[in-house]
Order: C-alpha cells, then structure tokens, then sequence
C-alpha cells in the first residue's frame, strides 16, 4: 500500500480564475489537562502534561531554573500565555523542563521551570508548536480545579 500524500479535502471553494482555496482534516493536535487543588497546581500539572509530549519526564533532571512573569488577568489566556512562554523558552535555550512552579497575584504571574539542557541520553517525543486557544478552559469542579486546552504538534 502506498503513502497518501494528500489527505481527503472537506471543502473547497472557487476564489478567482483557475484558483481554489481549500480545507482539510487533520490530527494534528492534542488535547493536555492538568488539574491540582489550586489554579496553580493546575498550571504546573498542564506544563507537565505539555512536556510530557515532548519526552519521558522521569529521565529529566531539574538540575537549572529559569524564571518567567508576565501580566494576565483572564486565567485562561494565562495558561496558553504561560504554556507558550515555557515553549519558547525551551527552544531558545534548548531545554527540556520537568518541574513546575506558579504562584500568582492579582495579574502578575510569577514562575519557574526546572530541567535541563537536551541531550543524546533524552527520549525524543513529539515536538508541540504551541498551545492554543482550542477548548481552552481553567475551571474549578469542586475541590478540583482543572486547566485545558489542545497544544498544536
């Protein structure tokens, strides 16, 4: 059997002369929960869902720190503002981070992340591009609260 090289169109529409313009599904998206007994715990165990895509977080030791902070009032912009930060910054550096840590007040976010620099002896997963704004819900149920959204990998 041989390798599909293009995936099945769900819509297409004629634009101009000769030009069509098209869209497809794909499964290229994962969804990621973390959930703790506090919106912050709930942001540390998002980021290790995340992470968790990207290798096998047991063989990661949180031997540096690095520290971001940024300003966001709506928590659930500041999961996906978080997530990508953690995302760039682990590209930047070429890091993988195993650890969490998020403490907040009022708008101002202040956190850490602790991992270490990517080697040979790390199991490569995938690559996540970013988190999204995709179900992206931080919701507290109970004694829980939970914080979603699909990471784009």
């Amino acid at each position: 059997m041989g390798v599909r090289m293009n995936p099945p169109v769900s819509h297409v529409e004629r634009v101009g002369l000769g030009q069509t313009r098209g869209y497809f599904d794909h499964d290229a998206d994962i969804g990621i929960i973390g959930g703790g007994t506090s919106v912050e715990q709930a942001f540390e165990a998002a980021a290790e869902a995340v992470f968790g895509i990207v290798t096998n977080l047991d063989s990661v030791e949180a031997s540096s720190v690095v520290m971001i902070e940024f300003e966001e009032p709506d928590p659930e912009f500041a999961l996906v503002t978080w997530l990508n930060l953690l995302l760039g910054k682990a590209r930047e550096l070429g890091m993988v981070f195993c650890r969490f840590r998020v403490q907040h007040q009022g708008n101002h976010w202040h956190t850490e992340a602790s991992g270490e620099k990517w080697h040979p002896g790390l199991e490569r997963g995938v690559e996540v591009k970013g988190a999204t704004l995709t179900m992206l819900a931080v919701k507290k149920a109970g004694a829980t609260w939970e914080a979603r959204c699909v990471v784009d990998v």
